[in-house]
């Protein structure tokens, strides 16, 4: 899945032809030059467009940092929640959660290390109030799932605010590691033993003794 797959799975159809150029191109620059170096004018320029087209998109760079970002975000949550779909036990789930994450990052890199740059600007800038709502919307159906009562006392001695570090925290920084190029493997080919590592911080129930 390369990242014109994901735009145009997000944004599909000829009148998002432009947004999806836009995003592309400002994508780009944002990985290469960085965030905060990355102007509109060298957006426009990229994408041979006038800066009035960007701004009635996006209302300002804030936005478009945000509309990356939220697109990377439910892009990713649509993986974890067809992954989910197809866990019949705890045990499973958890392997769901964590193969989802690593093979959203595998396949979308570029993706990956704009959310890893961009999540501190998101969270604290004009947009952290729409992320906080769209993150209850998007992980509505993951803590359904994760406090559901056939998984009481497998998880029982996990605190819900550590859950998904637990879960998740082991995957992500290998993922960083890769992205930043100090390893060389693949995050998918350690999936299995990240998603085992998850599993058992989680299924002893002596988390919090």
């Amino acid at each position: 899945m390369e990242t014109a797959d994901l735009l145009e799975r997000c944004y599909p159809g000829r009148r998002a032809e432009l947004k999806r150029d836009i995003f592309r191109k400002a994508l780009k620059l944002f990985n290469e030059q960085g965030i905060e170096a990355t102007t509109i004018e060298m957006i426009r320029a990229e994408c041979d467009t006038s800066v009035g087209a960007i701004y009635h998109h996006f209302g300002n760079k804030e936005g478009l940092v945000a509309g990356l970002f939220f697109t990377a975000l439910d892009d990713q949550a649509q993986l974890r929640d067809s992954y989910l779909a197809d866990a019949d036990t705890t045990r499973a789930g958890i392997y769901a959660l964590v193969h989802s994450y690593v093979d959203w990052v595998d396949n979308q890199p570029e993706w990956a290390r704009f959310q890893y740059h961009a999540r501190f600007a998101v969270t604290k800038g004009p947009f952290k109030d729409e992320l906080a709502t769209r993150n209850k919307t998007r992980n509505r159906q993951l803590w359904e799932w994760l406090s559901a009562p056939q998984r009481g006392d497998e998880l029982k001695g996990v605190p819900a605010e550590l859950m998904l570090s637990l879960i998740i925290g082991q995957a992500e920084s290998y993922c960083r590691t890769w992205l930043s190029g100090r390893v060389k493997g693949r995050p998918t080919v350690y999936r299995d033993v990240l998603a085992e590592a998850a599993w058992r911080s989680i299924s002893s129930g002596e988390v919090c003794n």
